[in-house]
């Protein structure tokens, strides 16, 4: 196993943490919705990659100080953002040519590009319990989506959608593997530079070709505002810290399997929104709890040789 990532003494640990950055992202997605209507996913997705580099770059100069920034590994750390940040327009732009359906049913099955990367990649063996644990997952992943699971469609948007996915997995695993040493803030903070050079490229390209109005900055409304400082501070700085520390000691596959949980976590932000309770989303997520527990249950921790 490559020796950047470092099991941890405590699996469950990790695993909370990682919890806590799915609820943390999982706050994007209702603050999203006072965001659309002024502006556009790419400019947007943009902006909040640039803007998250800009909140997190004094705190890493801060913690760590100039010597970290001067000596940090800025090629590999920019190639990692940047698979992120383009992952993120591509499932944008993938979006539009399908359905939220299809996009969230195609991230369920994000698990397995992740375990798939690491056999590949990183020597790690494929056990019965993982198998078994992945399997729980995704199908609660597709059962927190409710009935709307069987309204998937595929064509050139899927296509976007599951290469997003590749693109996320492949980002998250060089910011463990690229960056050793570093502190997770660092990571984050480097990547997420990478991730706004690459997602403005992307929309700059995009404007002129007709696929995206300017911004409105004119239009946004108080509301709008807040919605985007949660959009940024909330649903990335936090969640992209806690997913790189949760990363960096389970791995890509094993923290990816929360994934799955995240429309649970949103129902709860609906409720506390006025929404109401969802039994078949709860029971989803109650599997992909059994199906970590499950998969975590022959991990051991022995340095390069940890199935992780």
């Amino acid at each position: 196993m490559t020796a950047s990532y470092a099991p941890a003494a405590n699996p469950w640990r990790a695993h909370l943490i990682c919890m806590a950055a799915m609820v943390c992202w999982s706050t994007g997605l209702p603050a999203n919705t006072y965001l659309m209507p002024t502006l556009h996913p790419l400019p947007l997705a943009g902006l909040r990659f640039m803007i998250a580099a800009l909140v997190l770059l004094p705190f890493w100069l801060a913690f760590d100080g100039w010597a970290a920034l001067r000596d940090a590994n800025w090629r590999n750390g920019l190639m990692a953002g940047s698979a992120i940040g383009f992952g993120g327009s591509l499932v944008i732009l993938g979006q539009a040519w399908t359905d939220p359906v299809t996009v969230a049913v195609i991230a369920a099955a994000l698990p397995v590009i992740g375990l798939g990367t690491e056999i590949a990649l990183d020597g790690r063996k494929m056990t019965l319990a993982l198998g078994l644990g992945l399997a729980l997952a995704v199908a609660g992943g597709i059962m927190a989506l409710g009935t709307q699971a069987t309204g998937i469609s595929f064509g050139l948007g899927a296509l976007l959608c599951a290469l997003s996915a590749v693109f996320y997995t492949l980002g998250s695993r060089w910011t463990i593997t690229g960056l050793p040493g570093m502190s997770h803030l660092g990571r984050t903070t480097i990547t997420m530079v990478g991730g706004g050079l690459a997602a403005c490229l992307v929309w700059l390209v995009a404007q002129p070709l007709g696929l995206t109005p300017p911004p409105d900055f004119g239009a946004m409304g108080t509301n709008a505002w807040v919605a985007l400082l949660v959009f940024v501070v909330g649903s990335l700085v936090f969640s992209q810290i806690l997913w790189v520390t949760a990363v960096s000691s389970l791995g890509v596959g094993m923290a990816g399997l929360h994934i799955n949980a995240t429309p649970f976590y949103v129902m709860l932000i609906a409720m506390g929104l006025g929404g109401s309770w969802n039994w078949w989303q709860a029971g989803g997520a109650a599997l992909v709890g059994v199906g970590v527990i499950v998969a975590q249950g022959l991990w051991k921790a022995r340095g390069q040789d940890a199935n992780i």
